[in-house]
């Protein structure tokens, strides 16, 4: 049998990755199998997954129950086309199971096959909504800075990280930014949205688009009242609000959608990741009932836009288990008390060691930041890759996390699947206590 390793670096380009690093070292890790909160790797080393791989496996690793719908799916209709009208059962029980799970007055899904379709389509369907009306100048996105919708053409022009861009360079034109409230606060983001829409000229502009909570730009939790003002400024405006909820969908937040957290009900809604726990590929786009009649009344002949995949009946099989195992096993609940449980950890290693700034969360989507001096706000230097020797720490003690350097910051994700429990929290809150408490000696002078 050929090596493993020796074949990767030989045949597979990695996402999101240094393909130098890759060449030199080949993979990090080669992950085999997973169960509940943890992946075993080929090695048989075991790690606790704080990230629910990329803030997907809600329901956890290694649920048979998924496998079995897929299985069983597979034997009656593995694939079906939802082309031209054609249409099947599992798409059309998920789609009426997502209305009635999302916030009040969202009622009609267009599928895809993940977040960044997800996004693309939404940004494609507001800017019909209006072209149908007699409004084809509307095509202006508003984003917010150190947002992350995806990477697809729509989706990267959208999202507000430069190091994004760089790549390829904006794909799409009529994107721009206003500031995040994060470090800032309400008052101040509000006023750069407003003139943000002034200066592009209201008339022109589609769609104000926003993640609940930033969760790759650090997962950074808005003002109690940014959200609501934001809804008000669309509505000044008559301007359409499509909200992100990739990331928080499904639980994550201790809601089932994250805008629940605030009350906040948008135009769009897209959504992936947790729809499935990431056992297969689905996304999509909840639109309000006002588009929807818009769309039924004046989108004549055929919408030229879709994807294979969308409404893949496997998939939506598989996402109506994922929703009832959320469901009956109370996991958005659970979300809320070990998120709590979480914060609490984070609390206390925030009392212990002089390098965390600010530590928050909602439900199960968290972070630390680290910091030379909380006192004074003070970063760390870039060059001493606070943040990357931590989490190579925690990833030598078992447990894998993500960083985010962005602005210079240097910021600890958590994500951990939504099945955890307490004594799981208190063992990776330990684990992460540990690994700070051992980095700060290096980091400190």
């Amino acid at each position: 049998m050929k090596n493993l390793s020796e074949l990767d670096k030989k045949h597979f380009i990695h996402p999101t990755s240094s393909i130098q690093q890759q060449q030199e070292n080949g993979p990090k890790v080669i992950m085999e199998k997973g169960d509940g909160i943890f992946l075993t790797d080929n090695n048989g080393n075991a790690y606790m997954d704080a990230m629910s791989s990329l803030w997907n496996v809600n329901i956890g690793h290694g649920r048979k129950e998924l496998a079995d719908a897929a299985a069983q799916q597979m034997e009656k209709l593995a694939f079906s086309s939802a082309f031209s009208t054609f249409s099947h059962e599992p798409a059309i029980r998920l789609a009426e199971k997502i209305a009635s799970i999302a916030p009040s007055g969202l009622n009609a899904v267009f599928f895809t096959s993940g977040g960044s379709e997800s996004n693309d389509s939404a940004i494609k369907l507001t800017r019909h909504y209006w072209k149908i009306q007699g409004q084809p100048d509307r095509r202006k996105i508003i984003g917010l800075k150190r947002a992350y919708h995806g990477v697809a053409a729509a989706s990267t022009s959208a999202t507000g990280i430069p190091e994004f861009w760089g790549m390829a360079g904006h794909m799409v034109t009529d994107f721009t930014h206003a500031d995040t409230p994060y470090g800032t606060g309400t008052e101040k983001a509000i006023k750069s949205l407003r003139l943000t829409i002034e200066a592009e000229g209201a008339e022109k502009v589609a769609a104000v688009m926003a993640e609940p909570i930033q969760g790759a730009g650090g997962v950074l939790i808005p003002p109690e009242d940014y959200l609501q003002k934001v809804r008000a400024l669309c509505d000044e405006y008559g301007i359409l609000f499509i909200a992100d909820e990739v990331i928080t969908g499904f639980g994550r937040t201790g809601k089932m959608f994250g805008l629940e957290n605030w009350g906040v009900t948008p135009d769009l809604m897209t959504f992936a990741k947790g729809v499935t726990s990431g056992y297969l590929p689905l996304g999509g786009v909840i639109v309000s009932d006002h588009i929807h009649e818009v769309l039924k009344e004046k989108s004549a002949g055929t919408l030229f836009h879709g994807f294979t995949y969308s409404g893949h009946p496997t998939a939506a099989s598989v996402a109506l288990e994922n929703i009832d195992i959320i469901e009956q096993e109370d996991l958005v609940e659970n979300a809320r008390n070990m998120g709590e449980e979480m914060l609490k950890g984070f609390q206390q290693i925030k009392a212990d060691l002089d390098i965390i700034g600010d530590v928050r969360s909602v439900g199960l989507l968290g972070a630390v930041e680290l910091m030379q001096d909380p006192d004074s706000n003070q970063n760390f230097s870039p060059d001493l890759q606070a943040a990357p020797k931590v989490i190579e720490a925690l990833f030598q003690r078992g447990v894998i996390c993500r960083p985010v350097r962005f602005d210079g910051t240097d910021i600890i994700c958590f994500a951990p699947p939504i099945v955890i429990n307490r004594s799981e929290v208190k063992q990776m809150v330990e684990k992460f206590h540990d690994a700070v408490s051992a980095m700060r000696k290096q980091l400190v002078f």
